[in-house]
């Protein structure tokens, strides 16, 4: 009986064994790319240089502005710009193609209607697109624009 016990124990000891070298084996070598955790180090350089790819200058900025117009003065953006109106009185100038896209309200905005402060516009293409100051102006803009009179 005592013999029975034993084998038992050493069958099931051996499958555990196994078991635990074969789960040893799918997790792979610390360090390599099957292993799960990473450090900070990595984590911080990894963010580093991400930040650094996605850091561009002004040519086409993914970095807000300040902008003031003054009545009469025209901001044409160029394709993707983000526009916010933050003070004063502005209407949409419309392109080629359309108007302005108001995202915060989700709808096109026609030529001569009413910019609503905070409200986040895209200009969809570079055709001429922005807005027009009705009065003096503060606005907050992301991407290529041009200022005219």
């Amino acid at each position: 009986m005592k013999s029975k016990k034993y084998t038992l124990f050493f069958l099931l000891l051996i499958a555990a064994i196994g078991f635990a070298l074969r789960v040893n084996a799918d997790i792979g070598e610390p360090g390599s790319e099957t292993d799960p955790l990473v450090t900070k180090s990595y984590v911080d350089n990894l963010f580093s240089s991400l930040k650094r790819d996605l850091s561009i200058e002004n040519d086409g900025t993914s970095k807000l502005e300040v902008v003031n117009l003054v009545q009469g003065q025209r901001l044409i953006g160029d394709m993707g710009t983000e526009i916010i109106l933050r003070s004063g009185k502005a209407s949409v100038i419309e392109g080629k193609g359309g108007g302005l896209a108001d995202v915060t309200e989700g709808k096109d905005m026609k030529a001569g209607e009413m910019v609503p402060t905070n409200h986040l516009l895209l200009v969809p293409r570079a055709d001429g697109r922005g807005i027009l100051a009705q009065t003096s102006v503060v606005v907050v803009i992301r991407g290529k624009y041009a200022v005219a009179e």
